[in-house]
């Protein structure tokens, strides 16, 4: 009875280690990638983001890299809805203003 529970907390003790371990060589793992030089692939990755990053807060909240004949083109569409639409600024989301119905009350 002694051996039996005995191997049953080995076991348990085994699996907490293994997991333990596991965890250890997969953070490792990480720090270790960290540390050396990245993948080519990676590295191209990371400066595509960072190229575009420093595009967008170039363009202020606009389009990056939207040439002349994107912006020719917005506003020439926009020009098509205000003629099929009517005048406004189209560039904004109407706002939407609802109110409570009034509601009578029904006589029994």
């Amino acid at each position: 009875m002694a051996i039996h529970k005995l191997f049953r907390l080995s076991s348990l003790f085994r699996s907490a280690v293994s997991l333990t371990l596991r965890r250890n060589v997969g953070l490792s793992a990480v720090l270790f990638n960290r540390a050396k030089d990245l993948d080519p692939i990676q590295k191209l990755f990371l400066d595509k983001i960072r190229d575009y990053s420093v595009k967008s807060k170039a363009a202020a909240g606009g389009i990056v890299d939207a040439g002349p004949s994107y912006e020719k083109g917005v506003s020439e569409e926009i020009t098509k809805l205000q003629r099929l639409y009517g005048t406004g600024d189209l560039t904004k989301f109407t706002d939407f203003k609802f109110t409570e119905p009034q509601l009578q009350e029904v006589a029994k």
